[in-house]
């Protein structure tokens, strides 16, 4: 019969449970759209369950839940025989939680009959996701300031004798050229003095300020490289990394520390950046905001200023080694073994071309330093460099360095250009400081047209990766090639391999030295000599590890052997 509940037996009719009141935004519909008994809607609402609106809008009524989990829960309950009660939530008036029956019967219109099968299995409900905590503010960016006080009003004491400095003594207008080094030291020397005395004498330095050092620290930011003058006189420190005015981070023994030395201003910086490029006639300004330079001692500089550097102007210096590192402290530090030198001795005697990779700061410049002093002392050498660091102990050596573009752009001597120009010069070996561009083309055409024994070095994180990296740079000198073709001449021009790695404890060792053995149909064949095998660490965490050779022989040693060069084959056996 049409309105009776379908499937119901009269043992299981059970009396009209009061409804919760739902606004009318919250009317649910049923799986055949029309709206669902006692949830309201025309035709559906039983008496009381939602009062029809006056003439002055709804009814009061409970406050409706805002969408989510929660609402859904509500809604679930009325409709299924199951009810998860949200905590916390009462149905309105006081009306009692719809429940199942105690006997198990399901709710009158909304279960089977006993002798109907089973309802399907309805689908899990959606597990409401957990509440989030209460977004935090987000913290304000620290400050470029150093945070310790002390340090703080160093930094201002430093900054107000220098602008006193230029009212007192204006550098600018001074003629410096007429002044030697020394008189003009002197001069400004004096000049601090003063302003320190009168500025003590005002009550304006603290007693925890040392004014020896403030003078010192003053004088060299307005004569010198300020705060750098102590790190570049430091024999232990390798690398220089200004990120901003008060922050100085060095590089030392491998590993990155911060120092408690800073500029007293941006402007203090840029001055020594000023200081740096102009002797070379270079400039940085806003239109030129980045530059490459090299101090008298042959320290590589990087300097970039705002609008590109953001939070004031940035330098690094790479300091140069006024003696490189030999052979055997090398062997000393374990980067490397006796075994392994040998070897790379015997490569460049036997004029085996030789790529040295490696990341940056691997160590890959003193390598090639350490293995082209291994060239005869007959042959000619050629180096050509970005920024001059080899220091060979030839006299037949003749030392080439790239040069960028000028103020309007024009005159850059590229790498590739000293490379082509070198094959001019009846060079016997040519050594390339690094391959990074075009020409790697060059330098493989070099290789493989009678100048063997040649170096160069290359980034790379492995001896396969450097061959790919060879790949892409012989691209890069806009030749259309086939890979087979660029694949055949690096098969061709190159011999041996030789990688090196930047461990996390700061040490610097060579993890493999490989031979490249030809081509096998689309593949150039490696195969590995000597590797390093990391073993763990020690209780100061330094790496531990052994150098292990794989028992491979190279193709040259035999035929150095049948030429009659004596040459030892126990480097070969573990």
């Amino acid at each position: 019969m049409p309105g009776d509940q379908v499937g119901a037996s009269p043992q299981q009719q059970q009396p009209q449970r009061p409804q919760r009141d739902i606004g009318p935004g919250d009317r649910t519909a049923g799986p055949s759209g029309q709206p669902m008994p006692g949830l309201g809607g025309p035709g559906g609402s039983p008496p009381g369950s939602v009062p029809a609106p006056g003439p002055g809008g709804p009814p009061p009524g409970p406050p409706r839940r805002p969408p989510g989990p929660g609402r859904r829960a509500a809604v679930r309950d009325t409709l299924g025989p199951e009810r998860v009660e949200e905590p916390g939530f009462a149905p309105p008036g006081g009306a009692e939680p719809m429940m199942n029956d105690p006997m198990g019967a399901p709710d009158p219109g909304f279960g089977p009959a006993e002798p109907a099968p089973p309802p399907p299995q309805r689908a899990p409900e959606p597990v409401a996701p957990p509440q989030r905590e209460p977004r935090q503010p987000r913290q304000p960016r620290p400050e470029a300031s150093p945070r310790d006080p002390r340090r703080q009003r160093v930094f201002e004491l430093q900054k107000e004798v220098h602008d006193r400095l230029i009212e007192y003594l204006d550098l600018r207008r001074m003629d410096i050229d007429q002044l030697a080094d020394e008189e003009l030291w002197e001069k400004t020397e004096n000049a601090i003095c003063d302003i320190v005395e009168s500025m003590d004498s005002e009550g304006r330095i603290q007693s925890f300020v040392d004014q020896d050092l403030l003078i010192k620290d003053v004088l060299n930011e307005a004569l010198g490289l300020g705060p750098l003058e102590d790190l570049l006189a430091d024999e232990a420190v390798d690398e220089i990394m200004v990120n901003r005015s008060d922050q100085i981070y060095i590089e030392a023994g491998g590993r990155l520390q911060a120092t408690d030395k800073g500029f007293s201003s941006d402007k203090a910086v840029l001055g020594v950046i000023e200081r740096i490029v102009a002797p070379l006639g270079r400039r940085i300004d806003e239109s030129s905001p980045l530059v490459d330079a090299r101090l008298k001692d042959g320290s590589r500089v990087n300097a970039i200023i705002p609008p590109l550097a953001l939070r004031g102007p940035t330098l690094t210096i790479r300091k140069f080694r006024r003696d490189m590192l030999t052979a055997e402290e090398l062997v000393r530090k374990g980067s490397l073994t006796q075994g392994m030198v040998e070897f790379m001795e015997m490569c460049v005697t036997a004029r085996k071309n030789i790529v040295i990779s490696g990341g940056t700061g691997s160590g890959k410049t003193t390598t090639l330093n350490i293995v082209s002093n291994f060239i005869p002392e007959g042959d000619r050498v050629l180096t050509i460099e970005d920024a001059a660091e080899l220091q060979l102990k030839h006299d037949h050596w003749v030392q080439l360095e790239s040069r960028p573009a000028n103020i309007e752009g024009k005159g850059a001597i590229m790498i590739r250009d000293l490379v082509k120009n070198s094959l001019r010069m009846r060079p016997d070996r040519i050594v390339v400081g690094e391959c990074r561009g075009g020409e790697a083309l060059d330098m493989l055409q070099a290789m493989n047209t009678g100048h063997d024994g040649s170096l160069t070095t290359a980034h790379s994180n492995s001896p396969r990766d450097t061959l790919a990296r060879l790949e892409t740079m012989v691209l890069m000198a806009g030749m259309d090639l086939p890979i087979r073709a660029i694949r055949e001449q690096i098969a061709a021009a190159i011999d041996v391999i030789i990688h090196q790695s930047r461990f996390s404890d700061g040490s610097r060792r060579i993890t493999h030295v490989t031979e490249v053995a030809g081509m096998e149909g689309e593949v150039i064949t490696l195969q590995d000599i000597f590797t390093f095998k990391q073993e763990g660490f020690d209780d100061q965490g330094k790496i531990l590890g052994r150098y292990v050779p794989s028992g491979f022989v190279p193709r040259f040693y035999e035929d150095l052997q049948r030429r009659g060069i004596p040459v030892n084959m126990n480097i070969f056996r573990e």
